[in-house]
């Protein structure tokens, strides 16, 4: 008779080892989770077509259907479920495999078993974000894609440029009531690329993306020595300006700042495809940028971001923040979020207040950094909030 509580997380442990098959569910059954043990890939199909996982820990080096096999077909089943591969034949190759398969972790033989469960409570944590991220995707819009011919383009890309601009907007610290950091937001006068995303949709169809997020970061950075040097500033990125080489000149503008500089990436966009783009942001880390996920929860769902970046921090969307306080859906959305990032040591930046109401219900919800029209709306720099 299974005596665990209904809501305790279900871990799925699979391995053609029965003796660390039995050790592995030991440790984490006494943790508080419901166990189902699988010998092989074929068994752990069966069981995924059976019921539901929050995590799957599993051997790659079976019989049979090994673990990178085993994953593709937990793909079918479920699109956000944590696959955790272990092997006790490592190598290069295979952590690769492994993690373009979209593996959450990759652990080689002998797991310490502490680190197996931290890297299970995670995975769950992880879980239950990519859960309500899908859920959220219904109250988020769509984005607007850029149209026009090449030659227009070319020449309203080229104007866009030259009119470009930075407004600032602050990041806030409720319970210290002062400024956190500013966001930098890019700005163009052209009326025929009336909005960031348009200027964007224009570089990407131009493949000048490296181009316009150059001018951006190198204006943004300007002004920086006009505030205090524990304020940080939020510079926004498309996926593919994590691959530009400049962010890793020691001799540039923005290199020289990194320690204050958070690299902001939409999921909106996908980061799928992106060489080597883990070992990328790992040097970024090296050089004191930080990285922060944008529009959590109206873009792109999964652990992918989560994955790939491994942010210290993440921003809500707007439209999970706008009206909060009135709807209960929202609420509880937000809370999930903030109790699962907080557990995971992220930062978490709530974008788009613009009522006393809602900054509220963000603080009773466990939000301290915040950012919107009820602050301050975006300016010259330094535009100073309302606190």
């Amino acid at each position: 008779m299974n005596t665990e509580p209904s809501n305790a997380p279900r871990a799925l442990v699979v391995d053609d080892d029965d003796a660390l098959l039995r050790i592995h569910a030991r440790a984490l059954s006494r943790e508080g989770y419901q166990v189902e043990t699988a010998p092989n890939g074929d068994a752990a199909e069966q069981a995924l077509k059976r019921s539901p996982f929050d995590v799957i820990l599993s051997d790659i080096d079976m019989p049979g259907m090994n673990g990178i096999t085993l994953l593709e077909r937990v793909r079918s089943y479920d699109l956000d479920v944590p696959v955790v591969l272990i092997t006790g034949l490592p190598s290069v190759e295979t952590a690769m495999k492994a993690m373009e398969h979209g593996a959450l972790r990759y652990m080689t033989k002998p797991v310490e078993l502490q680190a197996l469960v931290k890297v299970a409570n995670d995975a769950v944590r992880l879980h239950q974000i990519a859960k309500a991220k899908r859920r959220a995707l219904d109250l988020a819009g769509g984005v607007e894609r850029l149209v026009g011919d090449h030659a227009g383009l070319v020449a309203s890309f080229g104007r866009a440029l030259d009119s470009l601009h930075i407004a600032f907007q602050p990041i806030v610290s409720w319970s210290n009531k002062s400024v956190f950091a500013y966001e930098a937001l890019m700005r163009s006068r052209e009326p025929s690329l009336p909005h960031p995303g348009a200027v964007l949709d224009a570089a990407e169809r131009l493949d000048r993306l490296h181009e316009l997020g150059r001018k951006v970061r190198t204006l943004a950075v300007e002004p920086l020595s006009q505030v205090p040097d524990d304020v940080l500033l939020f510079l926004n990125l498309h996926p593919h300006d994590l691959l530009d080489g400049e962010l890793l000149n020691a001799a540039s503008s923005v290199t020289n700042v990194a320690k204050r500089i958070v690299l902001e990436v939409t999921e909106r966009s996908s980061l799928q495809g992106l060489h080597d783009l883990q070992s990328r942001v790992a040097s970024l880390r090296e050089l004191g940028y930080r990285v922060a996920i944008d529009d959590l929860g109206a873009g792109y769902a999964g652990l992918a971001s989560f994955a790939l970046l491994e942010p210290q921090v993440v921003k809500l969307d707007m439209a999970l923040v706008r009206n909060v306080d009135r709807e209960p859906q929202k609420q509880t959305l937000v809370r999930t979020m903030i109790a699962m990032c907080k557990e995971l040591g992220i930062w978490v930046v709530a974008e788009g207040v613009e009522t006393a109401a809602e900054r509220d219900e963000l603080i009773r919800a466990g939000c301290d950094l915040m950012q919107g029209y009820f602050f301050a709306k975006p300016g010259p720099a330094f535009p100073t909030p309302n606190l």
